[in-house]
């Protein structure tokens, strides 16, 4: 029994990180708002202290469990003749790129005081643990620990685990729009048109209002909309080159029949004959190709002009948008002259030759550009 000490202080001695930090990650700042508590927390008293009161305060919260796990590993260590300190660092409730900037600021605080060798990570999810590669780029990580709740799988704890996610999307507002405020305007709609009869246009509507949604939710539309509509001059110019835009897109179909020859439209036909007809496909992409290739350069130019006053490094890529729109009108438009005046579909190559071309030297000329501005900013530094 006497030589086992002597045995653990010489493999301590002989590792090449004997001096370890247990670090537990909160990295949405569940400590911070939910218990006030202001982070980086070091030492073993103040951490438990801190588990204590976020305990107190969220008893279900799971980052009060990694805190006693940390520093039980912290006492393991201890024990083991390893030099430790244990510490909890926080990001922010947003999590994302300012949580992972605050969590390693926090770190190199901690080791302008404790100049450890080695870091071991109590985490209690994969979303904490997401912040391992930034801590690593100022302390060896040597061990990973996920604290996993042991937790009762009888049904009573299932319906008590269904009911709080319930209550998550009847009272968390960024749950409840989509799966109560959508649901209750179709209901709503639907029983005003039941009692005034409308039942079967309402149908049309009620799709309509779902697709829509679903649209919007798929593609972000509603977190890209809330980012241009913010008060800064970036965000007025998109709000306006993007409702400019859209405008001149859907006037472009009003703009597209008109050009439709109108003895064609009143010839004695069939709709699916008049709307398969080539000419009038050709007569009507003919009329609204100019304003729908306006709108679209509209839009495009408002995201090129936002980026370039808000010093974002994308103008290549915007720029290379407007230009492959220019390029493409030519071949679009001799498009409409074959489906016009039947004319050869091998007219189609010349304007497709251009465009290409003009896209190509056009990408390369940007991009050399871009690698000398790189190259001057790497020797000015």
């Amino acid at each position: 029994m006497s030589q086992r000490p002597d045995k653990v202080e010489k493999d301590v001695n002989a590792s090449t990180a004997n001096k370890l930090l247990v670090i537990c990650i909160d990295r949405d700042n569940d400590v911070g708002e939910k218990a006030g508590i202001i982070t980086p927390v070091v030492g073993r008293d103040v951490c438990i202290e801190a588990a204590q009161r976020l305990a107190l305060e969220d008893p279900e919260d799971a980052d009060s469990n990694s805190i006693f796990s940390a520093i039980k590993t912290y006492e393991d260590l201890i024990s083991k003749g390893y030099q430790v300190e244990v510490a909890i660092v926080a990001g922010v409730k947003s999590r994302g790129v300012e949580a992972d900037e605050k969590i390693l600021a926090e770190t190199k605080k901690i080791l302008e005081t404790f100049a450890a060798n080695g870091a071991v990570i109590v985490s209690d999810g994969e979303d904490d643990e997401s912040v391992i590669p930034v801590i690593q780029n100022v302390l060896a990580v040597v061990s990973v620990q996920r604290v996993v709740m042991k937790v009762s799988r009888s049904v009573e704890y299932s319906y008590a685990v269904f009911g709080k996610y319930l209550k998550m999307i009847a009272y968390d507002s960024k749950y409840s729009k989509f799966f109560l405020g959508v649901p209750g305007i179709l209901l709503l709609i639907g029983g005003i048109a039941t009692i005034f009869d409308y039942t079967a246009e309402i149908f049309a509507v009620l799709v309509s209002i779902l697709g829509g949604a679903f649209v919007i939710r798929a593609f972000d539309v509603d977190r890209a909309w809330s980012s241009w509509s913010k008060p800064t001059p970036m965000g007025f110019i998109r709000i306006f080159t993007m409702v400019a835009g859209i405008l001149l897109i859907l006037s472009s179909v009003p703009a597209g029949v008109s050009t439709v020859d109108s003895e064609l439209i009143g010839a004695d036909t069939e709709l699916i004959t008049k709307i398969t007809d080539k000419i009038i496909i050709g007569q009507f992409v003919a009329g609204a190709l100019p304003i729908l290739w306006i709108g679209m350069g509209a839009i495009f130019a408002g995201t090129l002009l936002s980026n370039w006053i808000g010093g974002i490094p994308r103008q290549i890529s915007d720029i290379l948008r407007i230009i492959v729109l220019i390029a493409l009108y030519p071949t679009l438009a001799q498009f409409t002259n074959i489906m016009i005046y039947d004319e050869s579909s091998f007219t189609l190559i010349p304007p497709l030759l251009g465009g290409l071309a003009a896209t190509l030297v056009s990408a390369t000329i940007l991009f050399k550009k871009y690698r000398k501005h790189k190259d001057q900013e790497m020797v000015s530094d």
